[in-house]
């Protein structure tokens, strides 16, 4: 089986879930909407929002960082996490774009990403070649044979037995981490409260099981209010094509009791620590430009990848790790700079279907043209 067959695959079962939940949950359009006007307000003064966010974490009891870029990050949860211990990663697209799972495990750790599509291409040594499902490209198949040949364990190409391997696999790793790493859907500025949404559980194992846990996102993922954080993972869910989320995690500083007295202390059960390591690498730089701004708009959610035909035609292997398809070549030009970003944007044919189906109505097509203009001017030169 090809990476085509795996792509269509993946095609015929999110297109029309997708259009079913949103033809069912209408007040999902309504809260898209309202999430971008409070997304726009914070890209308008960036740096409040940022102050503001850490300040309420800080106020938790928990530790907030702000990194200038991917190699600040590195050295910051390295920092934090030191060597000679099992790690274990929720699907964090942000710290995929830092290296941190590789710094870690240069260090010294034993890393292990959980998510099944990040824990199957991390097996692999693949890249991801989706937003929300890293392992679109992989037929059950070629899924079942990376288990058999890194693991050694005999499993059949079938998803429910590709499932059960994995999460007996992880389940030991989970119960044996001394840190968990997870990225953010979305970070509440007035809270400091972290919200994550999934479907497996492993995030929620990630967040509550290790001593010490640790956010590693973008600032692009800072919105005003709790409010608007709840609408983020409900919007990013529903254009993912999962809806209700089976999880939506909640996490507001180290684990606390207030069982005694009703005095709050730290820590209970869970983590003692709690850690945001919040990303800069080029965002707000692209916060005031006329063009790029709008991609800070960006949920997230891999809805523009589906019915892009460039991302189809070329089996998901259009954009740079861990970046692709249309939203993959705007975040490519914020992080990396336009003369990357322009080799795959001279690849779009300006369909126009990410914008029509992009929750945060993002002018991608716009987006993507000015950095085509831009690259090519530049080679010109």
């Amino acid at each position: 089986m090809s990476w085509d067959a795996a792509i269509s695959r993946a095609v015929e079962h999110n297109v029309p879930r997708t259009m079913n939940i949103l033809e069912k949950y209408p007040y999902i359009k309504d809260l898209a909407e309202e999430l971008r006007r409070a997304k726009e307000a914070v890209i308008r003064d960036m740096d409040k929002y940022v102050d503001e966010a850490m300040a309420a974490v800080r106020a938790l009891g928990g530790k907030a960082y702000l990194a200038g870029n991917a190699e600040e990050a590195r050295r910051i949860v390295g920092n934090i996490v030191g060597s000679g211990k099992i790690v274990v990663m929720g699907k964090s697209m942000v710290a995929a774009e830092a290296g941190i799972r590789e710094h870690l495990a240069g260090m010294g750790n034993e890393v292990w990403e959980t998510d099944l599509g990040e824990f199957l291409i991390q097996l692999a040594g693949e890249a991801p070649s989706h937003i929300i499902a890293p392992a679109l490209h992989m037929t059950r198949e070629r899924a079942a044979q990376v288990l058999r040949e890194r693991l050694g364990i005999d499993v059949k190409p079938d998803p429910v037995d590709i499932a059960r391997v994995a999460r007996e696999f992880l389940r030991e790793k989970f119960v044996k981490a001394g840190v968990g790493i997870t990225g953010a859907n979305a970070v509440a500025a007035d809270t400091g409260a972290v919200l994550l949404v999934e479907n497996e559980g492993n995030i929620r194992f990630t967040t509550v099981a290790p001593p010490i846990h640790v956010s590693v996102t973008g600032i692009d993922k800072i919105v005003p209010t709790l409010h608007h954080a709840m609408m983020e993972v409900l919007v990013q869910a529903a254009y993912a094509g999962l809806y209700p989320p089976t999880y939506v995690n909640l996490v507001a500083g180290p684990s606390s009791t207030g069982d005694v007295e009703q005095v709050r202390v730290s820590p209970a059960e869970g983590p003692r620590e709690f850690h945001l390591v919040l990303l800069d690498n080029g965002r707000r730089r692209a916060a005031s430009h006329p063009v790029l701004w709008e991609t800070l708009l960006c949920i997230r959610c891999g809805r523009c990848h589906f019915h892009c035909p460039v991302y189809r035609a070329m089996d998901g292997a259009w954009g740079d790790k861990p970046y692709s398809g249309p939203m993959g070549v705007m975040w490519s030009a914020v992080i990396n700079g336009v003369e990357k970003a322009g080799r795959h944007a001279v690849l779009c044919t300006h369909a126009g279907t990410c914008r029509e189906v992009c929750p945060m109505k993002i002018n991608i097509p716009d987006v993507i043209h000015w950095i085509r203009t831009e690259y090519m001017r530049s080679i010109k030169k």
